[in-house]
């Protein structure tokens, strides 16, 4: 075994071949330790793993039992889909939380063609163009695409908070009514309706049910969206039909043209006031359709899907003294502020404020981040230091380092108070849904959520609307390809 002084001095030695600032090499006390895990055997070693992943023990337990046999939260591994979608599904993979916020370091970590991970979609779902989301940031296209994003959002913000109202309200009839009808509801497809509906009223000021799409945008973008994602999801079919069926080829784009052709002939419709900023800004129109249609369908739409019923269900499964306090807090703020809700009047519900937080820590909507290592890297997780080479592949699991026991006190417990008062500040920083820390905001330079601040302020929305309207309300949660099932099985409608 190496004396301390050899490992230290080794140590000394490896960080100066990196070039590693002085903040980067805090806590010298930590031993560097090679990357525990493997990759087994070519092409078996990958479809092993991927089996694993999906089908003989599934995700979390996939990454635990890694953890466990390598006493290491970073380690090798092979991620999904592998052969034959995938060229190289080798990773690195961080799984806590101080390991993972390297991969928004873009100074260290390349981004270009990793949005889905180990493969990339058909530039044939997207019109033929690379959309922001697959660019990194030192491409050229990359600071144009994204403050288009940002013209988009700032010029849509007086439709937020009434088309939300709008769209919700009419939601919640529609859960009522089948409510009372079948004593239970399932939350999803009303859910997405509403969602495609408000994002194409408060976007574009344009109603798809006016359009030629009527109610069949959420059908059309899921099933886009499938084409893009099949390899890394699960429908629950048998197993190896549905291993063969989404995860070994991918699945033919002409299948879903017409779809897409749909949703892209709305947008171009609908959006001529940021399609001719676009042209002020060097983007053509069609590329920068394209790049609507995905920031809407994908991005927005797909993260609304799968985020409000995570809140519901943990909201749901808080219990009715956590609704009552909710009602109460919502429910006083904006009497006091004349009977109006205003973005001042929801920054006076610390209570809302920290139950949505909460839901973003404990079950955040984006689950994966990769990173390409740009050059030699010293990367630290709590208990050791580990060494990266430059073109290696990491990934970061979200869940692992959001609910890391060494950050957060009762790690894997909803706790609706947990960022009120003195803690919150500390804290926000390790609530990192967004591909960046939640006290930093998205600029052009960056990879963080162009629609960081307005998917926060959406489903603060959500919240506030809810317990206007209800003092508490009862569900049923199940499985879903992504995120969870929710069915509402009963209501209670507000009483003071």
């Amino acid at each position: 075994m190496a004396s301390s002084a050899t490992l230290s001095s080794r140590r000394a030695n490896v960080r100066d071949q990196l070039s590693m600032t002085a903040s980067e090499l805090e806590k010298p006390e930590l031993p560097l330790k090679s990357i525990p895990g493997d990759y087994g055997l070519p092409f078996i070693g990958a479809i092993k793993d991927r089996l694993d992943y999906f089908y003989n023990q599934g995700r979390d337990e996939f990454f635990k039992f890694k953890i466990q046999k390598y006493q290491s939260t970073v380690l090798r591994t092979n991620m999904p889909p592998g052969p034959f979608i995938s060229s190289n599904p080798k990773v690195v993979a961080l799984l806590d939380g101080k390991s993972f916020p390297i991969l928004f370091d873009i100074s260290k970590v390349e981004k270009k063609d990793l949005f889905t991970g180990t493969y990339m979609s058909s530039t044939y779902l997207t019109g033929g163009y690379r959309i922001l989301s697959y660019l990194d940031p030192s491409e050229p296209k990359h600071a144009k695409l994204k403050q288009l994003l940002f013209f988009l959002l700032k010029s849509s913000r007086d439709r937020v908070l009434p088309e939300f109202k709008a769209c919700y309200t009419e939601l919640f009839k529609t859960v009522e009514n089948e409510l009372a009808e079948k004593g239970k509801c399932s939350f999803q497809t009303p859910s997405e309706q509403a969602a495609f509906n408000f994002l194409a009223r408060a976007f574009f000021d344009s109603n798809p049910v006016d359009s030629k799409l009527g109610i069949d945008g959420p059908s059309l973008a899921n099933k886009w969206v499938l084409f893009q994602l099949g390899p890394i999801f699960t429908l629950g079919l048998p197993k190896y039909i549905e291993d063969l069926l989404l995860h070994t080829f991918p699945l033919p784009s002409f299948l879903v043209k017409k779809d897409y052709k749909k949703l892209y002939d709305f947008f171009y419709e609908s959006a001529g006031l940021v399609l001719d900023e676009a042209e002020k800004m060097g983007i053509s129109r069609d590329e920068a359709c394209h790049n609507l249609v995905f920031a809407t369908c994908f991005n927005s739409f797909g993260g609304i899907k799968v985020f409000f019923p995570i809140m519901l269900k943990w909201i749901g499964l808080a219990g009715e003294n956590l609704h009552l306090s909710l009602a109460k807090e919502i429910r006083s703020v904006i009497k006091s502020n004349g009977g109006e809700l205003s973005l001042s009047a929801m920054e006076q519900m610390p209570l809302m404020k920290s139950v949505v937080y909460e839901s973003f820590r404990i079950d955040p909507p984006v689950q994966f981040q990769y990173g390409k290592a740009k050059k030699d890297l010293l990367i630290e997780s709590h208990h050791a230091v580990y060494e990266v080479k430059e073109g290696e592949m990491l990934f970061g699991y979200q869940p692992f380092a959001t609910k890391d026991p060494n950050i957060f006190d009762r790690a894997e417990e909803f706790v609706p108070d947990r960022f009120m008062g003195v803690d919150e500040e500390k804290l926000l920083k390790y609530v990192l849904w967004s591909n960046g820390p939640e006290t930093e905001h998205p600029t052009v330079a960056d990879k963080q959520c162009a629609g960081k601040d307005f998917v926060m302020l959406v489903s603060r929305l959500f919240v506030v609307e809810f317990f206007r309207r209800y003092d508490t309300f009862e569900v049923e949660v199940g499985p879903a390809p992504v995120g969870v099932a929710v069915t509402i099985t009963s209501l209670k409608a507000a009483s003071f």
